[in-house]
């Protein structure tokens, strides 16, 4: 099962989100329609409470959708592409396609962030205020628009932390990396910053957690355990760029892959020997056999009823191309780290001239990385290329 589900595009930036926004998002509409409203406007019937508490958890997910398209778009305006805008646990996420070109971009696209959310906290404390001050206006409307303003100010400053991968994490990395001109350096400081404060909050939230017995403190380990471990995973991959700065996408990926007609029935492609291969995941092709239409997974092949089979075919089931990544061979490999994306029915697809030419899965990542590494002093000859797995 993949981690996100799309739900739709903004400006050509494909919007998903994460499993776990189900559970935050429940919880923010229980949280406010069994506490917050009750206790601040008693005696209203329980379905204003949780129709209150549904729309007003709606507005919060729409402000975090508003934040992270606003890294989107100063990004792009400085000459980064962007993946998509991923809704999670801890809110969102614009993936990049690559770095900024420089501390100032870092500057700007890690800044308007916290920014938007800032301007949106004082947008919603002045409607509640003009809100109260009219006689007619509902209670509940009130504290709703009062809760709204006080989370996205509260979303401004703790994204301003300058802790990995917090946006603070990201004006920090701009500023060692204008100081010291070492972008390297300049994230490991970041992620640094980002581990200690992570494990501040865990202790912190332990310790409120075993003397008050409040589950908030298990709320708050727990968000710096994500901190932590993101911190982690945002500095390896600087230290993998490092490793694979100068390598294109064709030294590291497969060539010439197996492929599954997009035409081909379910029950076929089951059954036909050439794709019993060690592979999970094969690249669907057009009727011409080089166009790339999307990507067929074993899973998704065994998931259709067994009578269905025959009748339903690999563009029925598999996944659309819009949803796969896809790169030119002359890419920078290190550019993937941030797309990649764990488990067996993921593959980049590398295409050029409208044709597929290979294919890359983080095993392929894994190898070239061991290559290089093992190459030692030599591995500035960008001129060698990797051995073909």
């Amino acid at each position: 099962m993949r981690a996100t589900f799309t739900i739709g595009r903004i400006a050509q930036v494909r919007v998903g989100v994460h499993w776990s926004v189900v559970f935050i998002f429940a919880l923010i509409v229980w949280g406010l329609a069994q506490g917050r409203f009750p206790e601040a406007y008693p005696g209203r019937y329980a379905l204003v409470y949780w129709a209150a508490g549904l729309v007003t958890a709606v507005v919060f997910f729409l402000s975090l959708l508003a934040h992270e398209l606003a890294h989107a778009i100063v990004a792009r305006r400085n000459g980064v592409d962007v993946d998509d805008i991923v809704l999670w646990l801890l809110g969102g996420a614009a993936r990049l396609r690559s770095e900024a070109p420089g501390p100032a971009a870092e500057l700007r696209i890690a800044g308007v962030g916290p920014l938007v959310s800032l301007v949106l906290g004082g947008v919603f404390g002045v409607a509640a205020w003009l809100l109260s001050l009219t006689p007619a206006a509902p209670g509940l409307l009130v504290e709703a628009v009062v809760w709204l303003a006080a989370i996205n100010v509260l979303l401004a400053v703790f994204n301003a932390i300058p802790a990995a991968p917090l946006d603070g994490g990201r004006l920090l990395r701009a500023v060692i990396w204008w100081r010291t001109g070492d972008r390297l350096r300049a994230t490991a400081g970041a992620t640094a910053a980002g581990r200690a404060f992570g494990w501040l909050l865990v202790v912190a939230g332990l310790l409120l957690f075993l003397r008050t017995a409040a589950l908030g403190g298990l709320w708050l380990a727990l968000i710096g355990w994500f901190l932590v471990a993101a911190a982690t995973t945002e500095g390896r991959q600087a230290q993998l760029r490092g490793v694979l700065a100068g390598v294109p996408v064709r030294q590291a990926m497969t060539p010439g892959p197996v492929a599954v007609p997009a035409a081909l029935s379910v029950a076929s492609f089951l059954t036909d020997p050439r794709y019993r291969y060690r592979h999970a995941a094969f690249p669907a092709v057009a009727d011409d056999g080089e166009r790339p239409v999307g990507l067929m997974t074993l899973e998704r092949a065994r998931a259709v009823p067994e009578e269905q089979r025959g009748s339903v075919t690999v563009a029925d089931t598999m996944v659309p191309l819009d949803d796969v990544t896809v790169v030119a061979p002359d890419d920078p490999l290190a550019d993937l780290l941030p797309r990649m994306e764990a488990g067996p029915d993921h593959r980049v697809l590398v295409v050029e001239a409208g044709r597929l030419v290979g294919v890359v899965s983080s095993t392929d990542v894994n190898r070239a990385v061991t290559w290089l590494m093992s190459a030692g002093p030599q591995r500035g000859d960008r001129g060698r290329n990797p051995p073909r797995w």
